[in-house]
């Protein structure tokens, strides 16, 4: 997984110059490995990014994060899963929420301090989709404390409601 903090102006200014850096770099690293890319530039999210990280069988990492929409909005974006073989999501912060703000909020990430609702249908949206992806495909969902405030009690609560939709 490659991870890409959020650019300024002064880094990339645009999502094309970004686009076309990313393509650079896919041609010179070695094929057949399981790739992703996680950006954290909302305005990145554009067809040309979807389509460059298909074209190279690269995954798009759904995130929850600070300045990103939510997982659930990511995934309704148009060919927003670009790789057949893999799909990873990281939820790490609800959307609008600074990091400091929810270590101070969350910690000692003990217990759930805050249901996220939305994200947690994500989830377990995602949970369905690794289900029923079939052999050679592979999905990755990633939770951390600050998402809720326990990351291990966020995923036994998504798990459970994807156990019990599956009856």
């Amino acid at each position: 997984m490659f991870e890409f903090t959020q650019f300024h102006s002064a880094d990339i200014a645009r999502g094309r110059e970004f686009v076309a850096a990313l393509r650079e770099f896919f041609c010179r690293i070695p094929r057949g490995w399981p790739y992703a890319v996680e950006i954290r530039n909302r305005t990145f999210l554009q067809a040309d990014y979807f389509a460059t990280l298909s074209s190279y069988g690269v995954a798009h990492v759904f995130n929850n994060w600070t300045d990103m929409p939510s997982v659930g909005e990511q995934i309704e974006l148009p060919d927003a899963f670009t790789s057949s073989e893999l799909f990873a999501s990281l939820f790490l912060l609800k959307p609008g929420r600074r990091y400091e703000a929810a270590k101070k909020g969350f910690s000692p990430y003990e217990r759930i301090v805050e249901i996220n609702p939305e994200g947690r249908t994500a989830g377990v949206n995602l949970l369905k989709r690794a289900r029923h992806s079939g052999k050679g495909s592979q999905g990755y969902i990633f939770f951390n404390n600050r998402f809720e405030g326990n990351a291990l009690q966020t995923i036994a609560a998504m798990v459970g409601k994807a156990g019990e939709e599956r009856h």
